[in-house]
């Protein structure tokens, strides 16, 4: 008798495990303009739970949130007292966009008390400035979407570094990305500098536009994320893993056969 073909996964079976992002993944984050990745956000979002149930609590950050799609989800994953602040110039494509946000962020049920926009350059930004803006509280993710060069993310990467809590992660957007290859070379200059960082997982790509992202963490956690990780996304553990010398992590993809040796 023959096996039944198991079904593909598809990015809207991907859950975080939080009713309330679950359901913006699945009824409104694909109508709030955006590129971000809907697989990566449920991840994202499943890191926030996890971290929950660890006990990590604190506020979020996003460093670029443009109209909010990628915003929105992190702030439905905040629990009791929890806040998230966006930072961004908010000038493009149009002085406008900052009204955009706060209207998605309204429509799609983050609170005005559970939010900050702050329309700043995270570029010149001084840690002070931002932990004062999260009235102390160092946050337990930041999720760094700002300019695509290598110079102003290795800014944002510095800037993150300086707040993060003990048990926090930094999640970098369109790493991998054809058409930013520099990228890689600041996230690689910065691990150099910062032995006590890695990176914790690989969040594969959906499409081009929709981009592979790193999850950095510091070490002292590795071990504890990753098993966290494995018993929630174990369908989606890419079987190789990725090898970051000295260490590997997890590759989490909608895809995770192998290439066949034809």
């Amino acid at each position: 008798m023959s096996q039944p073909v198991p079904v593909p996964h598809t990015s809207a079976t991907i859950r975080s495990g939080i009713p309330a992002v679950d359901g913006y993944l699945d009824a409104g984050y694909a109508t709030v303009p955006g590129m971000s990745s809907r697989f990566a956000a449920a991840i994202c979002c499943g890191l926030m739970r996890i971290q929950s149930e660890l006990g990590v609590a604190g506020p979020a950050v996003e460093v670029g949130p443009f109209e909010g799609r990628f915003f929105i989800a992190l702030a439905l994953a905040l629990t009791h007292g929890e806040t998230v602040v966006g930072i961004d110039l908010f000038d493009w494509p149009n002085p406008e966009v900052i009204d955009r946000f706060e209207a998605n962020c309204s429509k799609h049920g983050v609170l005005a008390e559970r939010r900050i926009t702050w329309k700043a350059d995270s570029r010149t930004m001084q840690p002070e400035a931002l932990l004062a803006k999260l009235g102390g509280r160092r946050p337990r993710l930041i999720h760094i979407d700002g300019e695509h060069s290598r110079a102003a993310l290795t800014k944002d990467l510095e800037l993150a570094t300086a707040v993060l809590a003990p048990a926090g992660v930094i999640v970098l957007d369109d790493m991998l990305h054809p058409g930013y290859p520099t990228l890689m070379v600041a996230v690689h200059e910065y691990l150099g500098r910062h032995s006590d960082m890695c990176v914790l997982a690989i969040i594969d790509r959906e499409t081009v536009v929709a981009a592979t992202k790193f999850v950095l963490c510091r070490s002292e956690w590795f071990k504890r994320y990753e098993a966290k990780l494995l018993e929630s996304y174990q369908a989606n553990v890419w079987p190789l893993g990725a090898d970051f010398e000295p260490h590997w992590c997890l590759v989490l993809s909608l895809d995770t056969k192998l290439a066949e040796i034809t």
